[in-house]
């Protein structure tokens, strides 16, 4: 943990904003860091909300773990001190926002792009989509210049360009009545678009051609940005208070706590597994396809990703999900977010086709065309939760296109559901033995005392 060591200018940031989402925010950000990281700069970037799939490009872009920050999960100081402890190493910190950067839960926006920036001090870069746009984008910009004071709007970019004259044009526009520079235009480019999937952009892991489209993106950006300029502008952020060490429970001696993550599994943030091994665990990482057997772990740790994708391959490997079945019946501590979850019910059901799962939960996973759980989550903790204390509340978040069907009424749950979809309504986390599974993904920001207690109980489980 840092001592408040490195403040004000010292660390070098921007954040990437748009008025709307589709603007471009995305395509600039990744090929921003890897214009800066093929000059040998250091670049930390950072994403804005809770999100997965952004993230992983982000880190292959900079080479650099991309970092989360959400003020709804983190609050502002929690925010602040993530901020300050992953920016130590870098030259410059890159924070991408999401959707409108004014957007948020709120009519006060209070958990939006806008008030990220405001929290972390830093300048905000404008994107701005100039699809079917000239010199109204001059008025564009005022508007979001003047709609909070708070907050620096330090430079513009333009996105899809179609041609000189309609550069030019609004070129003259922003110089004439705004006072806000231009860093840069983006033309038109079928070449660096991103694929999508249901739930947002593919994971980078999936990519063969990712290599060739972040360089694509960063000799596009190289080429039409001045970066010198982005670089000056980056070391205009104001003081950032220190980090605040919270004590949590650390292990006598090493555990082994087992994490699946492959193709299958990818959903982890980086917080959540540092902050495991910060308690004392030593990490083992798993694939749910090519593994046969169950290492010498005293914990598993499920996380999110696309199951439903992998199925025929996941349902394959019998062998591994006999052991882990056998090891949850011993009492090992599981901890499953949401792909955790299916994959710990009896199957997943695409249509016509059915493939078996490990089936510790009497229910099946049906997958549908719509989502069926997206935004934020409030969980408060029911007797009998293995990981929390009762009365515990818990902010988190939940995205899928799944649904459990075929429940038992014998099922038990961890957690009540404030807010959120949760399983079935009011309730989410099934509940066996020592293993929690449900659709709430958790950051240890938002609840600091997890990793030790599912380091206590992988204790007691090798014990």
């Amino acid at each position: 943990m840092i001592c408040g060591d490195r403040l004000n200018n010292d660390i070098s940031r921007v954040l990437i904003g748009a008025v709307q989402g589709r603007s471009g925010k995305t395509t600039f950000t990744l090929g921003l860091l890897k214009a800066l990281t093929d000059r040998g700069i250091t670049v930390q970037p950072f994403k804005k909300g809770p999100d997965y799939i952004d993230p992983s490009w982000m880190s292959y872009a900079s080479g650099q773990q991309c970092r989360n920050l959400d003020l709804v999960m983190m609050g502002a100081e929690g925010v602040k001190q993530s901020f300050i402890r992953h920016s130590q190493k870098s030259d410059i910190s890159v924070v991408e926002g999401a959707m409108g950067l004014f957007d948020g839960l709120d009519v006060e926006g209070s958990n939006s792009s806008a008030e990220l920036a405001y929290v972390i001090g830093a300048p905000v870069i404008l994107v701005v989509n100039c699809t079917r746009i000239t010199r109204s984008v001059a008025a564009l910009i005022n508007g979001v210049v003047n709609f909070d004071r708070r907050i620096q709007i330090g430079g513009v970019i333009l996105n899809q360009v179609a041609r000189a004259r309609h550069e030019k044009i609004m070129l003259q526009s922003i110089e004439r009545y705004c006072d806000v520079p231009v860093l840069g235009s983006l033309p038109k480019s079928k070449e660096v678009e991103i694929p999508d999937r249901h739930l947002g952009l593919i994971p980078a892991g999936e990519q063969d051609m990712l290599q060739n489209r972040i360089s694509l993106l960063g000799k596009l950006v190289q080429e039409n940005v001045d970066l010198s300029k982005l670089l000056q502008l980056s070391s205009n952020g104001v003081p950032l208070s220190e980090e605040k060490v919270l004590e949590i429970h650390k292990a006598e001696e090493k555990v082994k706590i087992g994490v699946l993550r492959d193709r299958a599994f990818s959903f982890y943030y980086p917080e959540n597994l540092e902050a495991l091994e910060e308690a004392g665990a030593k990490l083992v990482f798993i694939n749910s396809m090519e593994d046969k057997k169950l290492p010498e772990i005293d914990g598993l740790y499920i996380g999110g990703g696309f199951p439903e994708v992998m199925a025929e391959e996941i349902s394959a490997n019998v062998s591994l999900m006999t052991e882990i079945k056998a090891a949850i019946e011993e009492n090992m501590p599981v901890y499953a977010e949401c792909g955790g979850l299916m994959y710990l019910a009896k199957s997943i059901i695409q249509g016509e086709k059915h493939y078996p799962m490990i089936g510790v939960f009497d229910c099946d996973v049906e997958m549908t065309k719509k989502p069926q759980g997206i935004g934020y989550t409030i969980q408060q903790a029911l007797p009998g939760n293995p990981f929390f204390p009762e009365g515990t509340m818990v902010r988190g978040h939940e995205f899928h296109n799944s649904r459990l069907v075929n429940l038992s009424e014998a099922l038990h749950y961890g957690f009540r559901t404030e807010r959120g979809q949760g399983i079935i309504a009011g309730a989410d986390g099934l509940v066996y033995k020592h293993t929690l599974a449900g659709y709430h993904h958790l950051h240890v920001a938002a609840a600091p005392l997890w990793a030790g207690q599912m380091v206590q109980l992988a204790e007691k489980y090798k014990k």
